[in-house]
């Protein structure tokens, strides 16, 4: 039996995930982390962007998008609390990739009502987006 640790992941809305996982690896301001069981304290903020749990028992690992959040690691357990928490299946590619380039219009056709810092936003927020369905598609050995 692997060792484990307890993970769950919130949302704004709901508790997307509960349960034992073997390592959690995500993006943080800092870079990326991989959280194993036995990991030392911390409380980080978190990237928008894929964040992968790695399940016991031979489960599949199970993929999540992040819209950035907080990550905190505990003896026993690994909170992540974020705005936006959507398991990666539930996701749409074209959808990602048509905010992706309205936001890129927005950057390229700025005008005087502009707000530069929000459509920057929108366009990192499409970007880790698809960053996520990536690794999907990775795990699961297509192109």
């Amino acid at each position: 039996m692997a060792i484990t640790v307890r993970c769950d992941i919130v949302s704004a809305e709901e508790e997307i995930f509960s349960g034992l996982v073997e390592m959690v690896v995500a993006t943080g301001a800092s870079g990326d982390l991989g959280i194993c069981p036995g990991h030392a304290p911390l409380l980080t903020e978190l990237k928008p962007g894929p964040i992968r749990l790695i399940c016991q028992n031979d489960k599949e690992d199970e993929i999540f998008y992040l819209s950035g959040g907080f990550l905190e690691v505990q003896p026993n357990s690994v909170k992540v609390l974020a705005d936006t928490a959507l398991r990666a299946e539930d996701m749409s590619e074209a959808a990602a990739e048509e905010a992706k380039k309205r936001a890129e219009q927005e950057l390229a056709n700025q005008n005087g009502e502009f707000d530069y810092s929000r459509a920057a936003a929108r366009l990192a927020e499409a970007a880790a987006q698809l960053r996520t369905l990536q690794a999907v598609r990775k795990k699961l050995g297509k192109r």
